[in-house]
C-alpha cells in the first residue's frame, strides 16, 4: 500500500527491489507519460505509459488477515524467524 505521494492509498504487489538505491517498482503506481517521436518509416509516434521506482519508504505491507497498513513484527518458531502482523497478532507469511 502507497503511504504518500500522488497514489496514496492505492495497493499492489512490489514487482522488484533495488536495495542500494532503497526503491521499489510496483506496477500500475507511480505512472508517468512518456513522448517518443516517430523512428522513421513505418514507426509512428506514441505516449507511453512508464510506471517509475519510488522510494521504498512510501509503501507499507498490508496485512493479508485484517487487510490493514501494519508493520512487521517478528516471532522465532524453533529455527523459523516468521513475520507477524503488529495489529492482529496474525502470521504474514505461510
Amino acid at each position: 500500500m502507497v503511504t504518500a505521494g500522488k497514489d496514496r492509498g492505492k495497493q499492489g504487489k512490489i514487482e522488484k527491489v533495488w536495495p542500494k538505491e532503497d526503491v521499489v517498482l510496483v506496477p500500475n503506481i507511480n505512472t508517468y507519460k512518456k513522448h517518443r517521436k516517430s523512428q522513421g518509416e513505418g514507426k509512428p509516434g506514441e505516449i507511453l505509459v512508464i510506471s517509475r521506482p519510488m522510494n521504498a519508504a512510501k509503501v507499507a505491507i498490508v496485512c493479508p488477515k485484517c487487510k490493514l497498513q501494519t508493520r512487521v513484527g517478528y516471532r522465532t518458531d524453533g529455527a523459523l524467524k516468521i513475520r507477524v502482523c503488529r495489529k492482529c497478532k496474525g502470521d504474514i507469511d505461510g
